[in-house]
């Protein structure tokens, strides 16, 4: 790889899974990818090592065509406030049930300054908020593994790479992942994302189903190629089991960046993880 291409770029899906398990359940099925015969070999293998951050914290690109995911309705010297997080609980994408509590968790924002979040509560965020609420991130990358490293509260994913899901997933703060190449693309199928009291999918509140089942595509492009935001959106879609009735894309850009600042969440008094 030529370390000196400055642009990352990866795309969220959310997808149901085949079934949806009872709020609470102990294990969920197994959906993914089975193990696979076809190993790319360490050379073909994309190099995603360094310091990789992003600037639109902490909302993501919108797509190509089609609805995009919860926006920013505050504004501040016209661009979104990230002092105050109000999510746009009109957005198309969103089921009666889902836009309701978006709206709540934006007039909790509005009335009382900072509505709660797993980031500012000191919850694990879980997957996909993981991937909204950091700024920065690190892939460490083996062959049967991959750890992705995340700047805020010590979070860290495990990814068994070219392995099938277990035929029964116990829930867990960042799910059960398993990953494989698809040429020059990491793909990341992750299920089994654990319900805790605060489990959201964005910033904005937008509610998840114990159902989730993520997919993520990471690949590099040339940044001599892609200075156009536009041509940085790789199309993907899917749906959040009873909430969201329109398929959606979520796509992010990473630049190589020097080491980042970790930070950490301090609890308050009866927090616990």
């Amino acid at each position: 790889m030529n370390l000196h291409l400055p642009d990352f770029l990866f795309v969220v899906t959310l997808a149901t899974a085949a079934a949806a398990p009872a709020l609470g359940q102990d294990a969920v099925p197994a959906v993914g990818p089975a193990n696979r015969s076809d190993i790319q070999g360490a050379a073909s293998v994309p190099d995603f090592s360094g310091i990789w951050a992003h600037l639109t914290w902490p909302d993501v690109e919108l797509p190509l065509s089609g609805p995009g995911p919860v926006k920013n309705l505050t504004r501040r010297n016209g661009v979104p406030d990230i002092y105050k997080l109000i999510g746009d609980y009109n957005n198309p994408i969103l089921k009666p049930q889902a836009a309701e509590a978006v709206k709540k968790q934006g007039e909790i924002e509005s009335s009382a300054g900072t509505a709660p979040t797993p980031s500012n509560q000191c919850w694990p965020g879980g997957v996909p908020f993981v991937l909204f609420s950091n700024v920065g991130m690190q892939m460490l990358q083996q062959r049967d593994h991959i750890t992705i490293l995340y700047t805020n509260d010590h979070e860290v994913r495990h990814v068994r790479m070219n392995q099938p899901h277990p035929a029964q997933v116990k829930p867990s703060w960042y799910g059960n992942s398993v990953g494989h190449y698809e040429g020059n693309t990491l793909v990341i199928d992750t299920i089994g994302v654990k319900m805790g009291p605060f489990a959201m999918l964005d910033m904005y509140g937008t509610p998840r189903s114990p159902a989730l089942h993520v997919v993520e595509r990471y690949r590099l492009l040339d940044h001599k190629k892609h200075r156009n935001a536009a041509s940085k959106i790789l199309a993907a879609s899917g749906e959040i089991p009873g909430w969201s009735p329109i398929p959606t894309t979520w796509a992010r850009g990473y630049n190589l960046n020097s080491p980042s600042r970790m930070t950490a969440c301090l609890p308050r008094l009866g927090q616990r993880r």
